[in-house]
């Protein structure tokens, strides 16, 4: 990767105390380059430059992981992973050791199929094990109706998925009990993410979580994302079959009302 790129990832790193593996680092620099050639192909993503992804993609996914790294990041499943974010960088800044990739898009869960295998790689030949990286060419809802899927990660992710009150509904089936729901959210200081976040508890606690609440990222004002932050839920009972609801419902009936 270019200098400028390299640039601005390592003041983030700084900025968030975070110390990447020189394997990691040669992971993050095979998924970049993979996204930069495919993306001229195919829309994976709005941003285009190497330092744009820098700032945009890597750095928002890697800052949060001194915030989650104490909720258990075992096993971590990232919802409409798209290009790889946040999932594949965080697999490189905490101890995971199963991720899951899912993208209901094809030629999105391709490229992850692909990316993950070249991060796997990568890591393997600078002789670090690589965790075990799985792409899911398919819905979340249905992902949740597999025996072997629902309540099995210790950690779910999204990042730009849609509302708190969809992210949970779609996230907490397949959360393991004990683990956590983590979205990705920008808070614009005018009230609309306290709104989104209050709107979201009775699907929450419905479907077994907590009351979702915000969590400050220190290092996203330094790095070029101002109000940038994440909202954790709880998995504190089991998930009731019934969610998550079909897509249909859910838009007729967002929060249970």
């Amino acid at each position: 990767m270019p200098d400028e790129f390299w640039h601005v990832l390592d003041a983030g790193l700084r900025a968030a105390a975070i110390d990447l593996s020189a394997p990691a680092r040669a992971a993050i620099d095979a998924h970049v380059r993979l996204l930069l050639a495919w993306n001229a192909a195919i829309n994976l993503t709005a941003l285009h430059t190497p330092e744009q992804i820098a700032r945009g993609h890597v750095l928002d996914s890697l800052i949060a992981a001194p915030v989650v790294r104490p909720f258990g990041t075992a096993s971590v499943l990232d919802l409409g992973s798209g290009a790889g974010f946040p999932g594949l960088p965080l697999a490189l800044a905490l101890p995971v050791e199963r991720l899951g990739l899912v993208d209901s898009i094809g030629k999105k869960a391709r490229f992850l199929g692909v990316a993950s295998r070249v991060v796997g790689e990568t890591l393997i030949e600078a002789s670090q094990d690589a965790p075990e990286m799985t792409a899911f060419a398919e819905r979340a809802e249905d992902l949740a109706n597999e025996p072997d899927r629902r309540a099995s990660w210790q950690m779910v992710v999204a990042r730009a998925v849609g509302t708190m009150a969809e992210v949970a509904e779609l996230g907490l089936p397949l959360t393991a009990l004990g683990g956590h729901v983590v979205a990705w959210k920008h808070d614009a200081g005018d009230g609309a993410l306290q709104s989104e976040i209050a709107a979201a508890v009775r699907i929450c606690r419905a479907a077994g979580g907590s009351a979702p609440w915000a969590v400050r990222l220190p290092a996203a004002e330094q790095v070029g994302i101002g109000g940038h932050c994440l909202v954790v839920i709880e998995k504190r009972r089991q998930t009731p079959d019934r969610f998550p609801r079909p897509a249909t419902e859910r838009r007729r009936s967002p929060l249970l009302s």
